[in-house]
């Protein structure tokens, strides 16, 4: 395989830019033509294709985003879509493509490989939900964000003996919650994983209080069926102190990746560009202990995610 071509999609996650970096500067080391696709699956529609070098990519690692930016596409969730995105890849000689996003981005990539499109996956998303892989890259980031958050609302909570609710991202996936929960020193963690038991969080909050303790942090995931603003409420009015919620909402996607993001976008990406190389079949890239491995990509959209309930009891009892 000598031109491919590379997009990012669905919602940005830091490290992208080094996955980005990582896959156009193997590609050219292995004398191949690399060619970004602006905007995901739009820009591919509207043929928004570039010629990359070596300098397209410099000075971008420590960056959040996507230089490629990132849209979503009704149009490509069509099959006429869809077949005018391949065509759009043979116009340009694309023979073979890295997808660098979530599962939706991944399913678009399976439509394309139907198509006879080799789509070699990237897992970019805070979100930490696709089943094959250990970790996604931005993951690592979205976490330690959320825990300079919670030490910047422990100070001011402490100082009004209040208690915070935090929601924090990760759609329908308890990950981020569960590990910035543990990592933080959360006295509740909610996660759409485990059912909520309102009266044990109140008696949580009620035996801190009594403890001496002069605030209480919960975290809560968004996938948790709950509005953020009315549970504070619910939680004042039961055990008589000051309650807020925080909704940090898209800091979380940005700023620079951390060290262990942009190392395993480096690994990830040029992994993807390699297997393109060798005209392998299109396969989704991902992280099990530490070996990079790949999965089919039907069968890797397959599996189901594991919550980590071992880790949730620890939190239950350190908290």
């Amino acid at each position: 395989m000598k031109r491919i071509g590379i997009l990012t999609s669905g919602g940005d996650a830091p490290g992208m830019n080094a996955a980005v970096r990582a896959a156009v500067r193997k590609g050219l080391s292995m004398e191949m033509e690399v060619y970004g696709i602006e905007r995901g699956y739009e820009g591919l529609l509207d043929g928004d294709i570039k010629k990359m070098e070596w300098k397209s990519v410099g000075d971008i690692l420590q960056r959040g985003g996507t230089i490629l930016r990132t849209a979503r596409s009704e149009r490509f969730m069509t099959a006429e879509g869809q077949d005018h995105a391949a065509k759009m890849l043979e116009t340009f000689g694309i023979e073979g493509l890295v997808v660098i996003g979530g599962d939706g981005s991944f399913r678009g990539g399976l439509d394309l490989d139907k198509r006879g499109i080799k789509v070699m996956g990237v897992p970019g998303t805070i979100d930490n939900d696709l089943g094959y892989t250990d970790y996604t890259i931005g993951f690592d980031t979205a976490v330690n964000t959320v825990l300079s958050l919670i030490s910047n609302i422990r100070d001011t909570a402490s100082a009004h003996e209040r208690t915070t609710i935090i929601e924090v991202m990760g759609r329908h996936c308890g990950d981020i919650a569960l590990h910035a929960g543990l990592a933080g020193g959360a006295d509740v963690i909610m996660v759409p994983e485990i059912e909520v038991d309102l009266n044990k969080v109140c008696r949580k909050v009620l035996r801190g209080q009594q403890s001496g303790k002069l605030h209480s942090i919960i975290i809560k995931a968004e996938g948790v069926q709950m509005n953020s603003i009315e549970l504070a409420s619910e939680i004042e009015e039961r055990t008589g102190r000051e309650a807020r919620a925080v909704v940090p909402g898209h800091i979380q996607r940005g700023g620079t990746p951390s060290g262990r993001d942009r190392i395993l976008a480096s690994l990830m990406a040029t992994k993807a560009v390699q297997l393109l190389y060798d005209d392998e079949e299109s396969k989704a890239i991902g992280i099990v202990g530490d070996e990079i491995v790949s999965y089919a990509f039907e069968e890797a959209l397959k599996i189901k995610r594991e919550f980590g309930n071992d880790i949730f009891e620890l939190a239950e009892i350190l908290s």
